[in-house]
């Protein structure tokens, strides 16, 4: 149940319900078509999962003050607030800052607006309240975040060796010096965590497909920006679109209210009026994201070879009549690393049935998450024949 005052307040805030028009997994539906839900589902499943964790933690015999249920829980609620549309096309593409740091501003505006109020939040949010645990339930190895996008995008994408049993972590879950601690007996919850973190990573998160359609989206916006194309742009994301790197000083408050007005349905818009557009590249990202006539990929283990990229390159030439510069874009390189778990990072605590705490990684069958794994990307239009 959400109580009122406060958190209610926050929740019908137009900063907090412009999430209902974000969608939480950006471009995934181009390949899991039920993965439409909203970064408003996700918002409020973090804040029921703190709630809950919050009364188990009490009935443990756990102190949380009033104020600092309210700061987590407010904490939980805003987690993603400075999130945009597609976030991290847009990050890469129009935005100065990552969505982290905006999700900071943004609760520094609402502090203002509520006299204060979300102080203990913010603390919470920054890793920094006197209180640990609390932190490490926002931001953690094994956070209520976690705990929810994963079942969550699990379900909706159909991906449903992305569940985890969140119930029964919630439950072994207890404060210990001040950390965040989990029972022996959750061990192998949390090897099914670990393991379905890495699934979806690759499986839905990195999916090769999504890689291809983001990064037209990214080089759609970042070749707009180049020509400060803006036609059917709303004004907010025509903001974007013209702002230069230099503007951006001073600016921050005018930038964040400009923010606060983009959702996917700019940037759907855009993309409608730019399938005309007399640019040519302009016109085929447009029309191939509408059309999901996406750029081919390729997947490797490996760095591509130089020859391999440059015989790509110069049939974009000879194909698209483009510059060099305008084909090292059509061809694009790019890779992701991902370690399901770190145990440089605050580890997961383990309390032995003998009372002893100790980290996940010395008494968990999780070596093999610990190992980083790396994959190379090369996109390229259609069109175009790879070696």
């Amino acid at each position: 149940m959400i109580p009122r005052g406060l958190i209610l307040e926050l929740i019908d805030h137009p900063w907090f319900q412009r999430l209902r028009r974000i969608k939480q997994l950006g471009l995934s539906d181009f390949v899991y078509p039920g993965a439409v839900h909203s970064r408003f589902h996700h918002a409020m499943g973090v804040f029921h999962l703190m709630s809950r964790a919050i009364e188990i933690l009490r009935m443990k015999g756990q102190a949380i003050s009033e104020e600092e249920a309210e700061g987590a829980l407010i904490a939980a609620l805003l987690h993603d607030a400075g999130h945009g549309p597609f976030s991290h096309a847009l990050e890469n593409s129009l935005l100065p800052i990552e969505h982290e740091a905006i999700t900071l501003r943004i609760m520094e505006r609402l502090d203002a607006e509520f006299g204060g109020r979300l102080r203990p939040a913010m603390e919470i949010f920054a890793g920094n309240h006197p209180k640990r645990f609390l932190c490490q339930l926002v931001t953690g190895q094994l956070d209520v975040d976690r705990m929810d996008y994963l079942n969550r995008d699990s379900f909706y994408s159909g991906v449903v060796e992305g569940s985890i049993g969140y119930h029964r972590l919630l439950t072994m879950m207890d404060v210990d010096d001040g950390r965040l601690v989990f029972e022996e007996k959750a061990g192998l919850s949390i090897e099914n965590y670990l393991a379905a973190r890495r699934l979806m990573y690759w499986q839905v998160y990195m999916h090769k497909t999504c890689i291809v359609a983001e990064q037209m989206l990214e080089l759609l916006l970042a070749r707009a920006k180049h020509l400060g194309w803006t036609r059917g742009a709303s004004p907010a994301l025509a903001y974007f679109i013209e702002l230069k790197e230099k503007d951006g000083t001073g600016k921050q408050e005018e930038q964040l209210d400009m923010f606060g007005s983009i959702d996917d349905a700019d940037v759907e818009m855009f993309l409608k009026m730019a399938t005309d557009a007399e640019d040519g590249l302009l016109a085929l990202l447009a029309n191939g994201l509408l059309s999901r006539k996406f750029f081919k990929v390729k997947v490797s283990a490996q760095v591509f070879p130089a020859h391999e990229v440059a015989d790509l390159r110069e049939q974009c030439i000879r194909v698209f009549a483009c510059r060099v510069e305008e084909a090292s874009q059509l061809v694009r390189l790019s890779q992701s690393a991902f370690t399901p778990y770190e145990p440089a990072d605050d580890e997961i605590l383990i309390r032995t049935k003998t009372g002893q705490v100790l980290p996940a990684s010395e008494i968990l069958s999780i070596g093999h998450f610990c190992k980083t794994e790396q994959r190379h990307f090369m996109t390229f239009p259609p069109g175009l024949s790879a070696l």
